[in-house]
């Protein structure tokens, strides 16, 4: 009979209970503590670096002596190493069983007395074929692939102490936490020893009824079926050690976004049903990043998100003012948005329209009012999208499918309630892949867009909390049926007072600071920003007003780079140093007067513009020769003018062998830009009038203006750019049919009093004033 080796324990040692694992004799393990528990470790150094290890109870008690079972461990601390991450590792060493016997000290670590549990082997037949059986058993489980280190293996070979081997053999086998608990209270070897036997054959048969079922099922399924029951299994083995792979995660957090998601039940139960789809899917099949992708969609739309609008009208009042000059007109609308908006908590939201000339500060505009509001704000341009695909999103039926750009970057703002800016809607083209203007049908009606449905999707999506607002230059390319579906608000080119104001008040402090001279501010003469405006720049907008701002601002940067004096005020004389010889004159000042040579106005994408209109004649057969990038409308325009004056050439006193001997060559200078129109009528009527009677034609008198066979001025578009046109250059007196003279309203009041406008309602009236 033996007796196992008694341990020199001091007469108190420190307690460390054990939650989830169960520590043997003999046994070698790490353990990983936390900062607050390192000090029971530390102060073992104290106790002959001994530690005593006690699994706690199952059942929660508030009593540390209650709560702990009356065998454990007492353990040696061969190592303590702390982790920069937080915590520490110990690497501990089991010595003996113990018998707990009272709680000395709780505080700030706990100490307790405990006795060795002595234990007695008695070598025997019975002790013999146990230990023998074991290890046949050992030897079966590791054909059956049940792990186990060797040198576990080489020890288990010299190991003929039945109470040892039975610890060292219980640590591999899959018993739960009370079981172990229960084989280390056994303190009868041979008992032990037996209690281990059983679960190891118990092990042993479920792994030969494994490996029997594994073999009939791999002849019957394919690969296909045999990573399925892999899976299966790694599945349940995982559950059963409170664990979980990634793609169980996967699916688990998913689950968690659906719950949190908001969306209606109709949407709910799609997404569901994708979802359990999902979890049928095997990973490395390309269908699972489909159906991942379009679950992520699904659930990361905004159905319930949304910003909240600050509904301070003062205050929005004067963020607008901060970033654009004038255009009240857009400003009161936005305001009046917001009054509705503060009465009424659920509208619609508005499909705002800005035309107007390029520089003008229409998309720039947008974001202001995102910020005004207090939303998020989105711009896509339009310009050149030619595929359907790209508004309504394609359908589910190939790897690259993609929502369309709505619900793409409403996806990305996670709001459901943004500044939606659709830029250059005039630009969009047509081609095989459908007709993108035509999808925008649904997205730009309050009346339908509460559920727009992407191709992608296939679920409806709420839009009437999006504020849309489109852009474009010229409204014409634009389809009837969306255009019906805009307010448009139209935002006409700046006069010079206007500009100047704009340059001092926003474009000089942003170049300033962009060309880092905040060191060194320049200030620009009144005089230095006109002749800036007047002679630099002929444009609509202001962007090119900037460009030649930022142009002044590098070279000053440049000379104060170059130990140069730092330029304080820029002046007319240093603006041209700068930039050079002026590159716009005034062209109606610079001319003559001449016969056949009339001045015109005309509207383009870029603002106004004059023209002028040359009629001359010579021999030939009475044919009309029209050039210079003449449009199918204005070729139209000329032939009307043409019948007119030879319709009413006794009146003019105008001979009428004129239109039968000579043919008439009408011609518009700058030919390779393309020109169209109906409002250059009375001009070319002009022109032709002037040729054949001989009279001049005064210079600084422009007109517009459509004309009928009966020679009656009708009404035509674009005025304001037309006379911002004129003012510009150089022009004193404009003739314009009568059924305009309410727009002057929008004419600034400076610019009213500098012109002479003429209204007339036959062309005949045009004559007396153009002509001498």
């Amino acid at each position: 009979m033996a007796e196992s080796l008694s341990i020199n324990m001091p007469e108190m040692i420190p307690l460390f209970p054990l939650r989830d694992v169960v520590a043997f004799p003999f046994m070698v393990f790490p353990l990983f503590i936390t900062n607050e528990e390192i000090s029971v470790f530390e102060e073992a150094i104290l106790f002959n670096n001994m530690v005593a290890l006690i699994k706690q109870k199952e059942e929660p008690t508030d009593q540390l002596a209650a709560s702990l079972n009356e065998i454990g461990t007492i353990c040696k601390v061969n190592q303590l190493t702390k982790i920069s991450e937080g915590g520490a590792k110990v690497v501990l060493e089991g010595l003996a069983r113990i018998k707990l016997l009272e709680i000395v000290q709780e505080t700030p670590i706990t100490l307790v007395r405990v006795e060795q549990v002595r234990e007695f082997a008695e070598k025997s037949v019975v002790s013999d074929a146990l230990v023998s059986s074991l290890n046949a058993l050992l030897k079966i489980a590791l054909s059956y692939g049940r792990p186990l280190p060797d040198d576990v293996m080489k020890m288990i070979d010299y190991i003929d102490n039945p109470g040892r081997l039975s610890d060292l053999v219980a640590l591999y086998v899959n018993l739960p936490v009370d079981e172990l608990q229960k084989l280390l209270e056994t303190i009868d070897p041979i008992e032990r020893l037996k209690k281990v036997y059983m679960s190891l054959t118990a092990e042993v048969q479920r792994l030969q009824i494994k490996g029997e079922v594994q073999a009939e099922v791999t002849k019957k399924v394919g690969k296909t079926q045999k990573e399925y029951l892999l899976r299966e299994q790694m599945k349940q083995i995982q559950e059963e050690l409170g664990e979980e792979d990634d793609r169980q995660a996967e699916i688990k957090e998913l689950r968690k976004k659906l719950s949190s998601a908001g969306m209606p039940e109709e949407v709910r139960k799609i997404t569901e049903k994708e979802l359990k789809r999902l979890e049928r899917i095997n990973p490395a099949s390309p269908e699972y990043t489909v159906s991942r992708t379009y679950l992520d969609y699904l659930l990361g739309m905004p159905w319930q998100t949304a910003t909240t609008d600050n509904r301070d009208i003062t205050q929005a009042e004067i963020v607008l003012n901060e970033d654009h000059f004038d255009l009240k007109k857009v400003k009161e609308r936005i305001l009046e948005y917001l009054a509705v908006r503060t009465l009424k908590e659920k509208m619609k939201g508005p499909i705002l329209c800005f035309v107007g000339p390029p520089g003008v500060g229409k998309t720039s505009l947008g974001r202001s009012i995102a910020r005004a509001l207090g939303r998020k704000f989105i711009r896509v341009s339009l310009g050149g999208m030619r595929d359907e695909a790209e508004i309504r999103g394609h359908r589910r039926t190939y790897i690259g499918a993609l929502p369309g750009r709505i619900i793409q970057e409403i996806y990305r703002a996670g709001n459901n309630n943004p500044v939606f800016m659709l830029d250059e809607v005039d630009k969009i083209g047509v081609d095989f892949r459908g007709d993108p203007a035509s999808a925008l049908l649904e997205v730009l009606d309050p009346e339908q867009n509460f559920s727009f449905t992407d191709n992608y999707l296939d679920v409806p999506f709420d839009l009437t909390n999006v504020m849309f607002i489109t852009t474009a230059n010229v409204l014409d390319p634009v389809p009837p049926a969306l255009k019906d579906r805009m307010e448009v608000i139209t935002l006409s080119g700046y006069t010079d007072e206007e500009k100047e104001k704009i340059a001092v008040t926003y474009l000089i402090p942003r170049e300033i600071e962009e060309n880092g001279l905040t060191k060194y501010p320049l200030q620009f003469t009144e005089a230095a920003i006109y002749k800036i405006i007047r002679d630099y720049t002929r444009e609509a907008g202001v962007r090119n007003l900037q460009r030649n701002i930022a142009s002044i601002c590098r070279k000053v940067a440049k000379e104060i780079t170059q130990k140069k004096p730092p330029r304080e005020i820029i002046t007319p004389e240093l603006a041209e140093e700068f930039l050079g010889p002026r590159k716009f004159y005034d062209e109606v000042a610079a001319e003559k007067d001449r016969v056949g040579v009339v001045t015109g106005l005309a509207w383009t994408e870029t603002g106004g513009d004059i023209i002028f209109v040359e009629a001359t004649r010579m021999k030939g057969k009475g044919d009309l020769i029209l050039t210079g990038s003449l449009g199918d409308v204005m070729k139209e325009s000329a032939r009307a003018a043409l019948s007119f004056v030879e319709a009413n050439s006794a009146d003019l006193n105008i001979d009428p062998k004129e239109f039968t001997d000579m043919n008439i060559h009408i011609h518009v200078p700058a030919g390779s830009i393309p020109k169209d129109g109906p409002s250059a009528g009375i001009t070319m009527t002009t022109a032709i009038v002037s040729l054949l009677s001989g009279r001049q034609a005064h210079r600084h008198v422009a007109m517009t203006g459509e004309i009928s066979l009966t020679g009656r001025v009708l009404a035509i578009g674009g005025l304001k750019e037309k006379i911002l046109a004129a003012r510009r250059a150089g022009v004193k007196k404009v003739i314009m049919p009568e059924r305009n003279r309410k727009d002057l309203e929008d004419i600034p009041d400076n610019v009213r009093e500098e012109l002479e406008f003429i209204f007339v309602e036959d062309v005949r009236e045009a004559f007396i004033e153009a002509l001498q």
